[in-house]
C-alpha cells in the first residue's frame, strides 16, 4: 500500500470559511489547493447539506476568500484577488449562479467583508496609509496603480512590520459600500469611487465591523493604555457604533483589555467580544465578555469553563442571540462550545454539556445558520473537511471529502493516545508509527510553538507527521507545561522558566515512548518550530538524548527576539516578567544561544526570511554560534516566506523543508542507508532539488 510523501502536499486540498446560507440548504467554503510551485488556487464551492457533491462556485482566477451569503440569500459575496493586481477586491454572484460583478477597487483590499441586515451595503476593512486617503486611492483606484517602495524606509511605530510585510504607515480602517450603487467597477469609476464611504479617519488600528441593524455600525479601535499614547504597546480595545451615513468618530460604548480582532453585535446593541487581562497577559487565558447597553453592564459568559476562549478565533451568535459559539482547546481537541450570553463569572471544570462538535477533532472555523452549524475540521485520518450539524449539537455530518482521490489507497496510520507522568504533571501525548514497521523505528520528537497553543491528533501538522512516519519514523508529540487547553495553571506553569519546565516534560514523554518496543532508543532527533525551535536548541544545549536535531524559526536570543519581533515582545515582557534593561543576565541565561557551546548533535537551522514574528536574525546568530564551536550544522533560509511558512508558504518550499527534515536525520539514522546532508549536494535527494542520486540515499 501506498504512504503519505512530503511531495503530496501539492494535491491535497484544504477547506476553510464555512458559511450557511440563509434557508439553511446549502454552505459556501473555499477549497485551497497548491496551483504549482509558488501559488495557490482558493476557489468558493457550495456544498448541498442534505448530500450529494460539492460545486464550484467561483472561477479559477486569483484567490478567493471570505465567502457571504446576502440576509436574504439571493447574493453571494467574496473577496478575490483575480484580475491585473494583486489588492483583494469585493465581488458579488447571483446565488443562483452566473458571473461575478467587482464591487469594489480599493488600494488597501478588502478583508473582514459583512453585509448589512437589509443586504443593501457591505462593511469592510481595508489598510490604507493617510496620503491614499488625502488622494482617495482608499475609495477607488486603477487597479494597475502599485505605490513606490519607500526609500528610505521610515518608521515612526513601535509595531512596524507583520506578517511579512511593512506597515509603511499603513492602518486598518472601517468602510462600507454600497453595492448595487456601485455598478460594475471597470464600467463607471466614478459611481464605484461613489458607492464607498469612509467609515473611520482615525490614526489607530481598526477592526472587525458588525452590523446591529441597518442604521447602526459597531467597529473595534485600538487604544494606549491610561495616560499613554502607544497604541501598538498596549492591548487596550475600545469598541465604538455609528450610522454609516453620518461618518465620523462614531460613538463610544465600551472600553476593555484585550488583543482585539473580534467585535459581535446582536440586534439590539449588546456586542461580544474577546478580554485578556493586561498584566502579564501573555500568560493570561481569554474569555468573552458581553457588554449590554441596556443595563450598562458587562458579562463574562465564559468564566465558569478553565479554558482560554480566543483559539482558532470564533466568535458567534446563535439565530435566537441568546448564545455564543466560540472555539476552545480542550485536552487534545478543538472544540465548538455554546455559552448563554447571560452567564457570569463562576469557577470549576470545563461543563461538556456546552460543547456542541469538535469532540475528538480540531475544529478551526464554524458559522452558526437557524437551523444548520457548519464547521471545518481535521481528524486523524484526514487533513480537513466540511462538516454539519445542529445548532444544539449532535452527531456531525461530513459533507466534503476533498481529499478521496488523494487518500484512497495510502496507508494512513492512527497516533496512539497516551498519558504520562512529569513532575507531578499528567501530560497528553500522542505516538505516530510508521505504516508497515517491522520492528523498533527510529524517532523524531516534534515540539509545538507558542509555547500557549496545543496540538491535536489532527491539525496543521496532520500531512508533515504522516510523511515523517511514511519515511520510517515514529514520531512523538506532546503538550508539555505552557500549552493550552488544560486550564489556567497548567499554561502558566512556565512563568519564568521556557526550558527546563517544558524540556522536562517533553523528555519524559521520550523515555516513555522508548521503553515501548516500537521505538528504538538509540535512534531519537528532534525538532520544533517557533517556541519548538527555542525548545529544540535548548534541550539540544542542556541534553544528550538527542542525535540530530533540526531548529525551525525559534527564538534563539531573548534579548535580539525583543527587539526585532512584531507583537510578540510581550512574550518577554509576560511570560517572563521582565525586559531587556531591567535584567539582561536573566534573558541572556533563558536564550538558548548562550548556550550553544554545548550543542554536539549535529543541528539543521531553518528560517524564513520575512518572518517578522520571530525574525530570522536569532537564526543567524544561532548558526554562527554552532559554526564557531566546530557542530555540524547548515543554514537554510527560505525567501519570500514569513512565519507561516510550513502552513501557507509556497508549496515548493513547503515541501522542500519536510524533505530536508527528514534527510537530515537520515544521515544520522541507523536505519536509513544514507550519508549526512552536509556530505552530499545541498540540494541532492529533494523533490524540488537536483537528483542526481539514486532514489533512498
Amino acid at each position: 500500500m501506498d504512504s503519505i510523501e512530503a511531495s503530496d502536499f501539492h494535491e491535497l486540498a484544504s477547506v476553510s470559511e464555512p458559511r450557511v446560507a440563509p434557508g439553511g440548504e446549502r454552505v459556501a467554503y473555499v477549497r485551497t489547493v497548491p496551483e504549482d510551485d509558488e501559488e495557490y488556487e482558493a476557489t468558493v464551492y457550495v456544498a448541498p447539506v442534505g448530500g450529494g457533491e460539492s460545486r464550484r462556485f467561483t472561477v479559477r482566477e486569483g484567490e478567493d476568500a471570505a465567502p457571504r451569503w446576502s440576509p436574504s440569500g439571493d447574493r453571494l459575496a467574496f473577496t478575490s484577488t483575480r484580475g491585473e493586481g494583486d489588492r483583494s477586491q469585493l465581488w458579488v454572484v447571483p446565488a443562483d449562479g452566473g458571473e461575478a460583478r467587482q464591487v469594489t477597487s480599493v488600494v488597501g483590499g478588502v478583508a473582514a467583508p459583512v453585509w448589512s441586515p437589509d443586504g443593501s451595503r457591505v462593511a469592510f476593512v481595508q489598510q490604507v496609509a493617510p496620503d491614499d486617503r488625502e488622494a482617495g486611492r482608499d475609495r477607488w483606484v486603477d487597479e494597475e496603480y502599485e505605490p513606490a517602495e519607500p526609500d528610505p524606509r521610515v518608521v515612526d511605530r513601535t509595531v512596524y512590520r507583520a506578517e511579512g510585510r511593512y506597515l509603511d504607515r499603513k492602518r486598518p480602517q472601517v468602510y462600507v459600500v454600497d453595492v448595487d450603487e456601485a455598478g460594475a467597477v471597470a464600467a463607471d469609476e466614478e459611481r464605484a469611487r461613489a458607492a464607498v464611504t469612509r467609515v473611520t479617519d482615525v490614526e489607530a488600528d481598526h477592526f472587525s465591523p458588525t452590523w446591529a441593524d441597518a442604521e447602526t455600525l459597531y467597529f473595534g479601535r485600538q487604544v494606549p493604555r491610561e495616560g499613554e499614547a502607544d497604541a501598538d504597546d498596549a492591548i487596550r480595545i475600545e469598541i465604538r457604533r455609528c450610522d454609516p451615513a453620518e461618518p465620523g468618530d462614531g460613538e463610544l460604548v465600551t472600553r476593555d483589555e484585550g488583543w482585539g480582532g473580534f467585535v459581535r453585535a446582536a440586534s439590539d446593541g449588546r456586542v461580544a467580544y474577546f478580554h485578556t487581562p493586561e498584566e502579564r497577559s501573555t500568560l493570561q487565558q481569554t474569555e468573552v465578555r458581553v457588554y449590554d447597553p441596556a443595563s450598562d453592564e458587562t458579562r463574562t459568559p465564559t468564566a465558569g469553563v478553565d479554558r482560554t476562549m480566543a483559539y482558532h478565533s470564533v466568535l458567534e451568535w446563535g439565530a435566537d442571540e441568546e448564545r455564543l459559539y466560540v472555539t476552545t482547546p480542550d485536552e487534545g481537541s478543538v472544540v465548538l462550545r455554546r455559552f448563554p450570553w447571560d452567564a457570569d463569572d463562576g469557577d470549576g471544570a470545563p461543563d461538556p454539556s456546552t460543547v456542541v462538535a469538535g469532540e475528538g477533532m480540531d475544529v478551526d472555523a464554524a458559522h452558526v445558520g437557524r437551523d444548520v452549524l457548519a464547521y471545518t475540521a481535521s481528524e486523524w485520518d484526514h487533513p480537513g473537511d466540511v462538516f454539519v450539524s445542529t445548532p444544539g449539537g449532535g452527531e456531525g455530518n461530513r459533507l466534503t471529502r476533498v481529499n478521496a482521490d488523494v487518500l484512497d489507497g495510502v496507508a494512513v496510520p492512527q497516533p496512539e493516545a497516551l498519558r504520562f507522568e512529569s513532575g507531578g504533571h499528567e501530560i497528553q501525548g500522542w505516538l505516530l508509527t510508521p505504516p508497515d514497521a517491522d520492528g523498533a523505528s527510529p524517532l523524531v520528537v516534534n515540539v509545538h510553538g507558542g509555547p500557549h497553543i496545543m496540538w491535536s491528533d489532527s491539525g496543521t501538522m496532520w500531512h508533515e507527521f504522516q510523511s515523517l512516519a511514511s519515511a520510517g519514523y515514529a514520531v512523538f508529540f506532546c503538550n508539555p507545561r505552557g500549552s493550552a487547553g488544560y486550564g489556567a495553571a497548567f499554561m502558566q506553569a512556565i512563568e519564568g522558566d521556557w526550558g527546563d519546565v517544558t524540556g522536562a516534560d517533553v523528555l519524559a514523554g521520550v523515555d516513555h515512548v522508548t521503553d515501548s518496543g516500537a521505538v528504538d532508543a538509540s535512534n531519537v532527533f528532534l525538532t520544533g518550530g517557533s517556541f519548538g525551535g527555542y525548545l529544540t536548541a535548548w534541550l539540544a544545549a542542556t541534553s544528550d538524548r538527542f542525535d540530530a536535531t533540526v531548529a525551525q524559526r525559534g527564538v534563539y536570543d531573548l534579548l535580539g527576539f525583543y527587539g526585532s519581533t512584531d507583537i510578540a515582545y510581550h512574550l518577554v515582557e509576560g511570560d517572563f516578567g521582565t525586559d531587556p534593561w531591567d535584567d539582561p543576565a536573566f534573558l541572556w541565561e533563558h536564550s538558548p544561544v548562550a548556550h550553544a557551546d554545548d550543542i554536539d548533535a549535529p543541528t539543521l537551522v531553518l528560517h524564513a526570511e520575512n518572518d517578522f514574528r520571530v525574525p530570522v536574525d536569532g537564526a543567524e546568530f544561532l548558526f554562527r554560534a554552532l559554526r564557531k564551536t566546530g557542530t555540524d550544522t547548515r543554514f537554510v533560509r527560505y525567501p519570500r516566506e514569513g512565519h507561516e511558512l510550513s502552513r501557507s508558504g509556497e508549496p515548493c518550499h513547503v515541501v522542500d523543508r519536510i524533505e530536508r527534515i527528514r534527510r537530515w536525520f537520515d544521515g544520522y539514522s541507523d536505519h536509513h542507508d544514507a550519508p549526512p546532508a552536509l556530505g552530499r549536494a545541498p540540494d541532492a535527494g529533494l523533490s524540488a532539488g537536483d537528483d542526481d542520486e539514486p532514489e533512498g540515499n
